[in-house]
């Protein structure tokens, strides 16, 4: 009796997991920590460690593209269907830096099983996430008896995320002609929890600048002078106060313009998580959540634009007094940005509300720093309905959808290639990234493996390119 597609898919995976485990401790023993300058050859090495491996199983292109700092891997797998479409999948094989002195139970480049866990640093951030599509490509092939993939299959795997993508953007748009594609799938990312499967929506941009006034060409005598001249750290308190309204919208003039709201349906959907508020605020060591007035707590977090200060500083701040007038004062401030808004026309709105705000005597001056834009992909995109059909086939789960409050690398893929970005991940919040102890679950791990197996096809029937 022959098999059914899904059946045939467990079986391949239930045949490969041991040596797929083996192959991924094997690169989680390299210490691809790209923020430490010592471990640029291990960078290099892991890098080459995965080109080899892409090539090993299969992938007839896997090359290494070199940027001024750590280099990315690149693969490409043909299709031989004319009407496929192109995907293109984004991670990255940098890590964060991580020692058993940090708080390990065992060493962080030694990964151990533990109570069906995998512990090792880059266990889900992020090349337990990339690796999944090595078998889950395999699988698809096996299942479908093809001997290419249903789509035009590429990889970029980077090797600076964990150190701020410096050089992402310009790889990029370097070989923006090799990277045309349809879609974007970033499996760098997690799910909401191991019992409610999720699928990311959308990400939020980022701008952030710093502005610092100027007053007297030194700090001077406030018995002499206070009340006479205009105060830098008076007016910096006056800047930061008007920053939002009282209703805790952001007051910049033109702030909101462009922005994307939520629709009924959108708001639906992310009521129907299980969100425990109380929860959430333990887990920010906080007391009260706080916010724009008409939206919840993860519509905030996810789905609205934020003016935050990250820092603000001016005058004396040693023990006892110093009665003076400050020279200077600064503030540091980021705004997240959601789909519709520009970061251009954020940088010349702050400026110009900062240039009505500081008073005549104070000079000021705004630096800010290289912007993200926003990138979120509609509900009803046949390739996010893919995504969402092969979870729910691998977890016979409904599948729920989320967005991120953060920022990353995405964007600049989603803006240079002019493709919708989708969200891919098994990870789980007890997954630890950054931290001491970080593990993938193994059953989770292989629900991606599944999902991919049945995602590539899906795309290629839901989503074909006419002849």
């Amino acid at each position: 009796m022959s098999q059914t597609p899904d059946s045939a898919v467990h079986t391949y995976i239930d045949q490969h997991a041991a040596a797929f485990l083996d192959d991924l401790a094997e690169w989680l023993r390299i210490p691809s920590v790209s923020a430490q300058p010592h471990h640029a050859p291990d960078v290099r090495r892991s890098a080459d460690w995965l080109a080899g491996k892409l090539k090993e199983i299969g992938f007839p292109t896997a090359e290494i593209w070199q940027t001024h700092g750590a280099p990315a891997v690149y693969a490409e797998w043909p299709s031989d269907d004319p009407t496929a479409p192109t995907v293109l999948v984004y991670g990255h094989h940098d890590v964060q830096p991580a020692a058993r002195e940090d708080g390990w139970d065992s060493e962080p480049f030694e990964p151990v099983v533990r109570e069906n866990r995998l512990y090792a640093r880059g266990a889900a951030d992020d090349k337990g996430q990339v690796f999944f599509h090595t078998l889950g490509v395999r699988a698809h092939l096996a299942a479908a008896g093809r001997t290419t993939p249903a789509v035009n299959l590429k990889l970029l795997i980077e090797g600076e995320e964990e150190s701020g993508s410096p050089h992402f953007r310009a790889l990029v748009q370097e070989h923006a002609h090799r990277l045309t594609t349809d879609a974007v799938i970033v499996s760098d990312t997690g799910m909401w929890s191991e019992d409610t499967p999720t699928v990311c929506t959308g990400m939020r941009g980022l701008a952030e600048c710093e502005i610092r006034l100027h007053g007297p060409d030194q700090d001077i005598h406030s018995g002499s002078f206070g009340g006479a001249v205009p105060n830098p750290a008076t007016a910096v308190a006056r800047l930061v106060a008007a920053l939002h309204d009282e209703h805790a919208r952001v007051a910049i003039p033109g702030f909101y313009d462009g922005v994307v709201d939520l629709t009924d349906r959108e708001r639906a959907l992310l009521a129907e998580l299980p969100f425990d508020e109380q929860q959430w605020l333990r887990t920010a060591k906080s007391y009260a959540t706080q916010g724009e007035a008409g939206y919840t707590t993860l519509e905030r977090i996810w789905a609205r634009p934020t003016a935050e200060v990250n820092g603000i500083g001016s005058g004396y701040q040693g023990p006892g007094s110093k009665t003076i007038i400050p020279s200077t004062a600064m503030v540091k401030l980021s705004f997240r940005l959601v789909a519709g808004q520009d970061p251009d026309h954020i940088e010349k709105a702050v400026r110009a509300w900062a240039s009505d705000q500081v008073p005549a005597g104070i000079r000021h001056d705004i630096t800010f720093s290289a912007a993200t834009r926003p990138c979120l992909t509609p509900l009803d995109h046949p390739a996010l309905q893919s995504v969402a059909r092969a979870m729910n086939r691998a977890f016979g789960k409904p599948v729920r959808y989320t967005r991120e409050g953060g920022s990353g690398p995405a964007a600049d893929l989603q803006e240079i290639l002019g493709a919708p970005v989708l969200f891919l991940g098994i990870s789980v919040p007890s997954d630890g990234w950054h931290a001491p102890n970080e593990k993938v679950e193994l059953d989770l791990l292989l629900k991606g493996v599944e999902t991919t197996a049945y995602l590539w096809g899906d795309l290629a029937e839901h989503w074909r390119h006419e002849p």
